[in-house]
């Protein structure tokens, strides 16, 4: 008896264990949301969003919104629209040959040249030679240089010779020196020679050696120092002798 009731029993063992090695199937049942897992991952690749970082400097990042992270941490969604523009310092305009020549001629900083109306009518008569009683390209002495200057530069009339310019001129300190100031000098006896103050200690001037840049801590012109004068007219204004 228990020979026949042990091959029917095996028989449904093997019966039930066939079943459960039957693949797994996925079901088409015609509906356009179910995909497989190889086309649901393309689809991925096509939405993937980037967005445009400016970094300031006229270049752009392109980066994913999944690549946002900080140490492994996503940082908080950012709409794929929006621009992402990071801190830069402005740019700065860059500097004129006019003011590189004379920021260096001065051993200051080219930003530092702002007057460009007066330093664009020294560099037209820098390095004329000098002459005694000269107005013109050809020669021209310290005083008819600096009425030049400041007739062209400031609209400012002055008078003539370096005496008559240093009476027209309001005494300052040599510690509260301003660009346009004048500097008086006793070259050859009296007030003789004068100079426009610039910065940074220089002053232009039409010396011996031509129209130039020195500077008024040079042991010759410290032993020659008279005074300081400050031009009091305003632009447009013709200064009158204070005698």
């Amino acid at each position: 008896m228990l020979k026949k009731i042990l091959p029917a029993f095996s028989l449904v063992v093997l019966l039930a264990s066939c079943s459960s090695l039957r693949p797994l199937a996925f079901t088409n049942n015609n509906n356009n949301n179910s995909q497989s897992p190889v086309a649901a991952n393309e689809d991925n690749k096509k939405d993937l969003k980037f967005l445009d970082i400016s970094t300031g400097d006229n270049t752009s990042i392109k980066i994913t919104e999944g690549e946002l992270t900080t140490h492994g941490a996503t940082q908080p969604s950012i709409n794929s629209s929006e621009t992402i523009t990071t801190n830069s310092s402005p740019e700065t305009k860059a500097a004129s040959p006019l003011q590189l020549k004379y920021a260096q001629l001065l051993n200051t900083d080219a930003d530092q040249i702002q007057d460009i109306s007066l330093y664009q009518n020294i560099d037209d008569w820098y390095g004329t030679r000098y002459k005694l009683g000269g107005t013109t390209k050809t020669g021209i002495d310290c005083s008819a240089f600096v009425q030049t200057i400041f007739l062209s530069a400031f609209g400012i009339t002055l008078p003539r010779t370096a005496r008559d310019q240093y009476k027209a001129t309001r005494r300052i300190s040599r510690t509260g020196l301003q660009e346009g100031d004048l500097l008086f000098f006793n070259t050859r006896g009296g007030v003789s020679h004068v100079g426009i103050y610039l910065q940074n200690n220089k002053f232009v001037h039409a010396s011996v050696a031509g129209v130039v840049i020195s500077d008024m801590f040079e042991p010759y012109y410290v032993r020659h120092f008279i005074a300081a004068g400050r031009v009091a007219a305003l632009n447009n204004a013709t200064v009158s002798l204070d005698r």
